[in-house]
């Protein structure tokens, strides 16, 4: 600064201010967006998930917000056990579900008791409970649980719904933006207007990952939204109705296939629970949202050839797959996570063109106007045979 006269000084000294300030607003803005990341994970609106995805991911770092979301949810976690010592868990509400119906004897449904990881269980803990559909008012189709699968956490708990499909069809439906929108394949986003009109709509829940976050395949009829890739749990749905889950590593499907939805490695595959294997802690480590305790949902298939959704809180991969396994899984794998996007509604009494419906169990988020309406992300969904 030497030989500058008392102009240059100034101008220098209000540069040197300038410069604070740009960096006193950047600072404020990285605190406000850090803080605007954490109110958001934590207000669990679907607004806010989507500021989240949409604003937030892109201008810290999908590897940031991730971050901050584990550490949201574990620093909940950790004040939930230290709660849980002195306030004992109380039996959830289970919604739509009431006692088994005289005709469950009849029922393909495999309905004893799911085993729970405490002793003694709570009341109605690992019981099965009808959820009553007017499109089969004499046969037990549906039916519900809940159990507490991890030793550790009395507060964690999962619904199970297991699904005769037998008598039910599932179908997959791509979202407006997920998976396929970010590589050119946006999909139709809502259940057809025509599957609507018949009124044979059974339920609807929440399909697999957005596809900056694996990427994972989905193939609907002959549109490929998303390639398949190896080593990764796979539901395969065929035309004449029956279900698979596998680890695909490339082989042949075999023919008649409707969909293909990928997501995640196995949970559990041939009756063993894959996430305690280390080669396959290995792939879920690939997964960086894989120690996180969340809501979590998953799908499974019994030796029977019925479907399992499990939904719950405080949920890591193994803790799901023991949910899962407990209540008669051979094969299973995750879905989504965190609390906007886990989703099971159920959909009855249709009369006038409009169904009743409402979500599965309390506090996860009603789907039914996104999946009669239109949504973003891809789903499933059941009709009457």
């Amino acid at each position: 600064m030497e030989g500058l006269d008392g102009h240059a000084q100034a101008r220098a000294a209000k540069r040197r201010r300038s410069w604070k300030r740009a960096i006193g607003w950047g600072l404020g803005a990285g605190c406000l967006a850090l803080a605007g990341a954490v109110l958001f994970i934590k207000l669990d609106t679907e607004a806010a998930a989507n500021l989240t995805d949409g604003v937030l991911r892109p201008l810290l770092g999908d590897a940031n917000v991730i971050a901050l979301e584990k550490l949201f949810f574990n620093a909940s976690d950790q004040i939930n056990r230290v709660m849980s010592a002195v306030e004992k868990p109380k039996s959830p509400s289970l919604g739509h579900a009431g006692p088994l119906a005289a005709s469950w004897q009849d029922s393909t449904l495999q309905l004893s008791t799911v085993p729970t990881a405490f002793d003694p269980p709570l009341d109605g803990e690992g019981a099965w409970r009808q959820i009553p559909l007017s499109l089969f008012p004499r046969r037990v189709v549906l039916a519900d649980a809940f159990v507490r699968p991890d030793p550790a956490r009395p507060y964690a708990f999962v619904s199970i719904v297991q699904m005769d499909m037998s008598k039910l069809r599932l179908w997959s439906v791509a979202g407006t933006v997920e998976p396929g929108g970010k590589a050119g394949k946006p999909g139709p986003g809502v259940i057809p207007k025509s599957v609507q009109a018949q009124g044979t709509l059974v339920a609807a829940f929440d399909g697999g990952f957005q596809y900056r976050d694996g990427r994972y395949g989905m193939i609907v009829g002959k549109t490929v939204y998303l390639p398949l890739k190896k080593d990764l749990a796979t539901l395969v749905g065929y035309a004449d109705g029956r279900l698979r889950i596998l680890k695909y590593e490339g082989q042949p499907l075999g023919g008649g296939v409707a969909f293909v939805r990928q997501n995640c490695p196995m949970l559990i595959q041939d009756g063993v629970m894959e996430t305690q294997d280390d080669a396959n802690r290995a792939l879920w480590g690939r997964t960086i949202t894989s120690d996180m305790y969340t809501w979590r949902s998953g799908i499974g298939l019994t030796s029977g050839g019925n479907l399992l959704f499990a939904v719950g809180n405080a949920l890591v991969p193994s803790t799901l797959a023991s949910a899962l396994k407990a209540a008669g899984a051979v094969d299973a794998m995750q879905l989504d996570i965190n609390p906007n996007w886990v989703r099971f509604n159920v959909f009855d009494g249709f009369s006038n063109g409009a169904y009743v419906s409402a979500p599965i169990v309390p506090g996860i988020k009603d789907g039914s106007s996104s999946y009669l309406n239109g949504y973003q992300k891809d789903f499933f969904y059941l009709t009457k045979k």
